[in-house]
């Protein structure tokens, strides 16, 4: 068995002959997964059990995955028992089982903790393996619109991104679209068009008009936005003739339905769909997310696969493009969603999606690892990108024959005479592999999975399941952020009193600008805690200063050139110091700020401490002292290595890219120190080989010398029965000849094994000298301090000091106006 960081050992080469497994490993590099993997069989083949294995190998490489099981197979996943004890196989024996064979749950769980240890054993997997595949990843199996398993919130997905959406407009646009046809779908919509549905356009340019603002919409508010869109035409047409107001009608009747279903609230809570997160603990090891979809019915699932590939995508292309494989995204049974032209439903939500992620995540290191017991029902021109294929027992000929049409339509370089001999007639556990990075197709016999195989889970065993994995299958909280998080906006609820129609006038020389509206009323209420009517009554502003400040940081030691913007919104600074660290809002572009209050507002009333021009200007003095002396910059360094992060580089990144470097510095060092090793052991190679013909062609002249001492014998024997006389001394020549064949033969072979004995000591030589190259860089990777650099006030610029207009919804409340911030920081 391979122990090769890079190589996934998935089985060994089988004999058809011999019907049985050879000692020959088949290694599948984890490179080769990039250009992704399809893997099909029919019932009883045994692919579930081949794709555990490869994702127990991910784990064990420490590669992160997403595991989409709409079946409930996957679960297994978190079935790793070290000590193979019964004890640890019972609670997962099915009784059903048991009773039809007869025998008891406790007799079940001897027999299979026996077949299992013996399984592992016939492929040299111990306890340690198993061990170390048990502490390997963090594995967690999510229930989506269930609290059966960790419940997964959705609303993640109408949240405005973090990123400038004029900056990412395409991408943003994609992921709009993907989202509202998946919303579209769960509504029973089908069959749409992005280009031609007006519900799509509709519900997209909503979407994108609160993105651009840098607005998050809630479903409430879609719903609230369809009936009266903040837009009045939509193209060249007027937005009533280009969706009546009766119809948008009827498009927000079927999505408040949703809404208004009990069942959505759990939809609501627990795991937000990021995948940085789910990917990675923390301190940046690996997570094996598994998302349980067998609960669902067919719209629910479309509707949630559709919107985690989405979420794949756009988390995709925030990172950096790389050769290796960064994750895995895998797909247990992918029909339905990803069907060909011929299908009665050929455009999927999810296909569009999927379709870009097949072409473009091999960029980013995202391999896309597909299975499906249905050959009939793929879109072999889209699998055209996929470089792997395994291939195990079909169910009937016109399966193996659509899957030979697929194979010869998506490359046209198969052999597809040689598959069809190889894939006829496979047992089970036996796969034929066909990859683009082998010279030809190899079967082979899947190994023992180190995980059991209980079966599918059903809902109610998924708390248990999470628990034997060390989660809270009821946990609800954010998971750990792998971004720095915008700080959250701080709403507070005042009665509102003494309001104006007339803006009033700021005395002295400055600047007045009026925050966005960037929080809907539901968001603003849930913010604030506030659970009265969310009728609103419109807006007022409240006056308060908006301070600003641009740090430069430039430093050649540590390769770094930024500047840095601290922006603080101040209402009130009362009577004592005022704390800006608390006061710390989101950067704000001057631009996006606006110069006209929105219509119809009211005013309060500006405050004595805001009118007065020298407390402002002490104001603006305080500011820029606290930056000086909190605005330190904070980086990640390893100083062996002399390798400093960029400032806001989460750890768990950093560490990546510090382990990233030192494996390189590793390679590189054992290819450097392995040169002469190698060229020791090709050499030695090289004379055992000649050795080993000088030992043949010795053997070959004993076995000679040997013929002729029997025929010169057998000539003397006659010779004496005849009374002819045949000379003795040829005899003895004979035999003195064979025996220094004899002992030239024996002197070879001791020179062989002479050989041998060197060859395996060159070889041992290159394994300690290996060893002591990664002991020496062993640690080195977890050596991480943090440097603070801090600025010199030449180093600080003001940026904005000026008076800002804060919008507040006002509600009411048990007969009381009282407001809601409208704003997010």
């Amino acid at each position: 068995m391979s122990s090769d960081n890079s190589n996934y050992f998935i089985g060994r080469v089988y004999d058809p002959k011999t019907k049985g497994p050879t000692q020959e490993d088949v290694l599948l590099d984890s490179a080769n997964l990039t250009t992704h993997c399809v893997v099909t069989g029919m019932t009883g083949s045994g692919k579930t059990g081949l794709c555990i294995d490869l994702l127990e190998e991910a784990a064990l490489k420490k590669t992160p995955a997403i595991i989409i099981d709409p079946k409930g197979d996957l679960t297994n996943l978190v079935l790793h028992f070290p000590n193979q004890q019964p004890a640890d196989f019972q609670p997962w024996i099915d009784p059903e089982a048991a009773r039809r064979e007869g025998k008891s749950v406790e007799q079940m769980a001897e027999e299979t903790a026996s077949r299992w240890s013996k399984g592992l054993a016939e492929w040299g997997i111990g306890k340690e393996k198993l061990q170390a595949l048990a502490e390997a990843a963090e594995y967690t199996i999510y229930s989506p619109g269930s609290t059966s398993g960790i419940p997964v919130n959705i609303l993640s997905s109408f949240e405005a991104p973090e990123i400038p959406f004029n900056e990412n407009a395409e991408v943003l646009r994609e992921r709009i679209s993907t989202t509202v046809t998946a919303v579209l779908g769960l509504i029973g919509l089908s069959n749409i068009d992005p280009l031609r549905s007006r519900e799509h356009i509709l519900l997209s340019s909503l979407i994108e008009n609160a993105w651009i603002h840098d607005t998050s919409l809630s479903l409430t508010e879609l719903i609230l936005q369809v009936q009266n869109p903040p837009m009045d035409r939509l193209g060249a047409f007027p937005m009533e003739s280009f969706f009546p107001e009766k119809n948008r009608f009827e498009l927000a009747l079927l999505l408040n339905n949703f809404l208004a279903s009990p069942s959505f609230q759990v939809w609501q809570q627990g795991q937000p769909l990021d995948i940085g997160a789910l990917l990675y603990t923390a301190d940046g090891g690996p997570r094996h997310s598994i998302f349980y979809l067998a609960h669902l019915s067919e719209n629910e699932r479309m509707f949630f696969v559709t919107l985690l590939f989405a979420a794949v995508e756009s988390w995709m292309r925030g990172q950096r493009g790389t050769g290796n494989l960064r994750a895995i995204l895998y797909f247990d049974e992918i029909m339905g969603y990803l069907p060909p032209a011929s299908s009665p439903n050929p455009n999927p939500p999810s296909k569009v999606v999927l379709l870009r992620l097949l072409k473009q995540a091999r960029a980013f290191g995202v391999g896309l690892v597909i299975a499906t017991q249905n050959p009939l029902d793929l879109d072999y021109k889209a699998l055209s990108n996929a470089g792997t294929w395994m291939i195990g027992r079909l169910q009937t000929s016109l399966d193996k024959q659509r899957l030979m049409d697929g194979l010869s339509s998506a490359s046209g370089s198969t052999d597809i005479r040689t598959i069809d001999n190889l894939i006829s007639g496979l047992e089970k556990r036996v796969f034929m592999l066909h990859s683009v990075y082998r010279s030809k197709p190899v079967l082979f016999n899947t190994r023992w999975a180190m995980n059991f195989l209980a079966g599918p889970m059903t809902r109610d065993q998924l708390a248990a399941a999470n628990a034997l994995a060390g989660v809270n299958a009821h946990a609800t909280g954010a998971p750990t952020e792998t971004v720095k998080p915008a700080q959250k906006t701080t709403s507070t609820v005042r009665e509102g009193s003494g309001l104006t129609s007339s803006q009033p006038a700021i005395p002295g020389d400055i600047a007045e600008y009026f925050y966005p509206n960037n929080l809907g009323i539901s968001e603003a209420a849930a913010t604030a805690q506030f659970s009265g009517a969310l009728d609103s009554e419109g807006l007022a502003y409240r006056p308060g200063i908006i301070a600003q400040a641009e740090v430069r940081f430039v430093s050649r030691q540590y390769n770094l050139e930024q500047i840095n913007k601290t922006c603080a919104i101040l209402e009130d600074p009362g009577s004592g110091l005022v704390r800006w660290d608390e006061l710390v809002s989101s950067e704000v572009d001057k631009d996006r700020l606006e110069m006209h209050p929105l219509p119809k507002a009211k005013f309060h009333p500006v405050p004595s401490w805001l009118s007065d021009a020298r407390k402002r200007d002490e104001l603006k003095k305080d500011f820029l002292d606290w930056i000086y002396r909190s605005g330190g910059l904070k980086i990640l360094a390893n100083n062996k290595l002399q390798l400093f992060g960029t400032p806001g580089i989460p750890e768990a990144e950093f560490r990546r890219s510090v382990q990233d470097a030192v494996d390189k510095t590793v390679e590189e060092e054992i290819e450097k120190a392995s040169k002469a090793a190698d060229s020791k052991i090709a050499a030695m190679e090289r004379k055992i080989q000649s050795q080993e013909l000088e030992v043949k062609a010795a053997e070959s002249t004993v076995n000679q010398r040997r013929l002729e001492t029997m025929a010169t014998g057998g000539a003397v024997v006659i010779g004496m029965l005849t009374g002819r006389k045949r000379s003795i001394s040829s005899t003895l020549s004979k035999n003195r000849m064979a025996s220094a064949a004899k002992d030239k033969l024996e002197a070879k072979k001791t020179t062989l094994a002479q050989y041998t004995e060197q060859l395996a000591e060159l070889k041992k030589a290159k394994e300690e000298l290996v060893a002591k190259v990664k002991e020496k860089w062993d640690g080195i990777a977890d050596e991480i301090s943090e440097i603070t650099i801090k600025p010199t006030k030449s180093d600080i610029f003001p940026d904005i000091f000026a008076v800002v207009w804060l919008p507040y919804y006002i509600v009411e409340q048990e007969g009381k106006k009282i407001e809601l911030a409208g704003f997010k920081r």
